[in-house]
C-alpha cells in the first residue's frame, strides 16, 4: 500500500536527501517531510521539489509533535551515520545515532497513525574476524560482538527497533543492512579511502570487499518506503573484489602497514581529516566481509543493477580518478614478473 505521509530523517546527507526527492516525485504520496538538524545543500534542496524540510533534532522529544501533527504513517530512518564529521566527534555521533533513534521510536510508538518504519542499518553488525563464514545471512550473529563505535551503535539500534516491533505489532518494520556504499556522487569512507594517492593496507592481508552502488541503495530505500515488505534484508551487490584488485583498478599505490602500526596510522589520517579509519573499518580491511543477498531478491523483490566490480568501476569513471601509476606501467611490471617466474621453473 502506497503511504500517504512519509517522514525521512537525515535529509542533509546524500541518501536521505535523494530519497526524499524520489518520494516527492511520486504523485501517489500526499506529503513528504525531510528532517535534519541542518538544511540540505542548496542543489539537493532544489532536487527535493515539493518535499518539506523540517529543521528538527530527532534527539529532542519534540520530534513526536512533528510526527503527530503531520499524521505521518511511514518513517524512514536514514540518518544512521558512521562519519564523525557529520556531527563533530564520535561522542556526538553516538548520541545522534543511539539517543536519536530511541527518541524517534518513542515518538513512533505514541503516534497511532504510524504504520511503517524503515531502518537504514549496516552489514557492520556482523563484525569482521578471521573466524567469519564465507557468507553472512540475516539469521547469523557476529563471531565477536562489537565493543564500541559505529558497529555497536548499529547493533543497539536494531535491538531498540525489535523492542519497538514487540510493543507495536501493528507497525510493519523493515531493516536494511547495507554494504559499503560506492559511486560517483556519494561521499563515504570508501570513496575517500580509494581516492587516496597512496592507499594504506594491512601487511599480509588481502580482504574481500563487497560494495553497493549508490543508485541501488536509493532504489532499495524507495521500494521499502513505498511497499509493505517487513523483515531484515542484506543489501549488497553480487560478487566481490579483493582489496588489492580494487586499489589497482583505481590506479592507486598500495602502502602495506604492519599490524602494530595500523592504529597510529589510522589516528594520523583521522586527525588530518582525510579518512576516518574507525576500528571496525580497520578490521574490515583485515578480514573483509561478504553477505548473502538471496533474501533481498526472493522476498524483497529487488536485484541490484550493478555488481561490486561494476559499481567500483563506475565510481572510478565518475570521479575521474587520475592514475598514480599508468596502466601501461603496471602491465609492463606484470610481464616482467611473469617472465622471471618462468625462468625460475
Amino acid at each position: 500500500m502506497t503511504p500517504s505521509v512519509v517522514l525521512v530523517t537525515g535529509v542533509s546527507g546524500f541518501l536521505g536527501g535523494h530519497l526524499a526527492a524520489r518520494l516527492a516525485a511520486n504523485p501517489d504520496i500526499e506529503r513528504v517531510l525531510g528532517v535534519d538538524t541542518v538544511p540540505p545543500p542548496r542543489d539537493l534542496l532544489r532536487r527535493m521539489g515539493r518535499a518539506e524540510f523540517v529543521r528538527a533534532d530527532i534527539r529532542n522529544p519534540l520530534i513526536a509533535k512533528v510526527i503527530s501533527q503531520a499524521s505521518v504513517d511511514t518513517v524512514v530512518h536514514a540518518s544512521l551515520s558512521a562519519n564523525p564529521g557529520n556531527s563533530g566527534n564520535r561522542a556526538a555521533t553516538k548520541e545522534m545515532n543511539v539517543i536519536g533513534t530511541m527518541q524517534l521510536l518513542a515518538a513512533c510508538q505514541k503516534a497511532p497513525t504510524v504504520r511503517r518504519v524503515v531502518l537504514k542499518s549496516t552489514t557492520v553488525v556482523y563484525g569482521a574476524s578471521p573466524r567469519d563464514p564465507a557468507l553472512f545471512d540475516e539469521t547469523m550473529m557476529p563471531k565477536e560482538l562489537p565493543s564500541g563505535g559505529y558497529a555497536k551503535d548499529a547493533a543497539e539500534i536494531e535491538g531498540y527497533l525489535r523492542g519497538f516491533a514487540r510493543r507495536r505489532p501493528d507497525v510493519s518494520v523493515t531493516v536494511l543492512r547495507f554494504a559499503n556504499f560506492i559511486g560517483p556522487r556519494i561521499d563515504s569512507i570508501f570513496t575517500r579511502y580509494f581516492a587516496l594517492p597512496v592507499v594504506p593496507t594491512v601487511l599480509g592481508y588481502d580482504a574481500r570487499v563487497q560494495l553497493l552502488h549508490e543508485e541501488d541503495a536509493l532504489a532499495v530505500l524507495e521500494r521499502a518506503a513505498s511497499h509493505d515488505i517487513p523483515g531484515t534484508f542484506n543489501v549488497a551487490a553480487d560478487g566481490v573484489l579483493m582489496l588489492s584488485q580494487a586499489i589497482r583498478r583505481a590506479g592507486r599505490l598500495t602502502l602495506p602497514v604492519p599490524q602494530m602500526a595500523v592504529g597510529p596510522v589510522g589516528r594520523l589520517f583521522r586527525s588530518a581529516r582525510i579518512v576516518d579509519f574507525s576500528p571496525e573499518q580497520m578490521r574490515l580491511l583485515n578480514f573483509g566481509r561478504v553477505v548473502d543477498n538471496g533474501r533481498l531478491r526472493r522476498q524483497f523483490g529487488f536485484t541490484p543493477r550493478w555488481t561490486t566490480t561494476q559499481a567500483f568501476d563506475d565510481y572510478v569513471r565518475g570521479t575521474a580518478l587520475h592514475r598514480v601509476v599508468p596502466s601501461e606501467r603496471i602491465a609492463q611490471v606484470e610481464r616482467g614478473v611473469l617472465t622471471a617466474a618462468r625462468a625460475l621453473r
